[in-house]
């Protein structure tokens, strides 16, 4: 069954823990973003995991690979389940950050490591320096992806399709992610969370449509409803 997850983006740390309370039972899965780690910290990590919860760190590393490794090592350090970094960083970056996941999996956790393709908030012709459309751009990182050896790759569901004919075994998560009749925001790239399902995402990362609701975890328990009514696409043996 493929795992929603709730994006804490919000600008109080005690905010973000009081709604992680209130959705407790009703997902596992948080993400920490850049703007709350920025006011929480490890801190804040550890609180959600002592909730209960799987911890997604966003924070997207993009530097020198060796830099990108030793926050790879720090991240690992505090326990968090998941972890994203850019895929444009190249291969040296991502094969350190691999190591440096691995070496510390001997220690201690050993999150699963997902690339950046492209952000759900590019439409074509956005991207600076970039010519190619965004979901052909995001295919040929993914498959980049796969090669180096990395977990999954952050991708709009519009995506997930070609991605999955090409590298069957590599796991997709899906932000952009709204229900019928939500506003899109500043989302360009956007899917239900049905449709998402269909396309074969292993994980949804849904903000805005949850915390803004008036009973959130009224409204994470529709989506979650929705994505189990939504059929499964035909996997590989293995691979899901």
């Amino acid at each position: 069954m493929p795992q929603l997850i709730v994006a804490l983006d919000v600008p109080d740390r005690e905010k973000a823990l009081g709604m992680a309370r209130e959705l407790r039972g009703v997902l596992d899965w948080c993400k920490v973003g850049m703007e709350l780690f920025t006011l929480g910290g490890p801190l804040l990590v550890e609180r959600l995991k002592e909730q209960g919860f799987h911890v997604f760190l966003d924070l997207k590393f993009y530097d020198i690979p060796h830099t990108v490794a030793r926050a790879v090592a720090a991240a690992a350090s505090i326990g968090v389940d998941l972890l994203t970094l850019h895929c444009q960083g190249g291969e040296r970056m991502c094969r350190a950050a691999l190591e440096a996941r691995d070496a510390a999996a001997r220690a201690s956790s050993a999150p699963r490591l997902f690339g950046v393709t492209v952000l759900t908030s590019f439409g074509p012709g956005e991207m600076p320096g970039v010519t190619a459309n965004p979901g052909v751009f995001a295919h040929e990182l993914a498959s980049a992806a796969a090669a180096w050896g990395l977990d999954g790759v952050v991708c709009s569901g519009h995506e997930v399709r070609a991605i999955k004919a090409s590298a069957p075994a590599l796991r997709c998560l899906c932000p952009g992610i709204r229900p019928g009749g939500t506003d899109a925001g500043d989302q360009r790239r956007t899917m239900t969370p049905a449709e998402a399902v269909r396309a074969g995402a292993e994980y949804l990362v849904v903000g805005r449509p949850i915390l803004q609701a008036d009973a959130p975890a009224r409204a994470a328990a529709a989506i979650l409803e929705e994505m189990k009514a939504a059929p499964l696409p035909p996997s590989p043996a293995g691979t899901r």
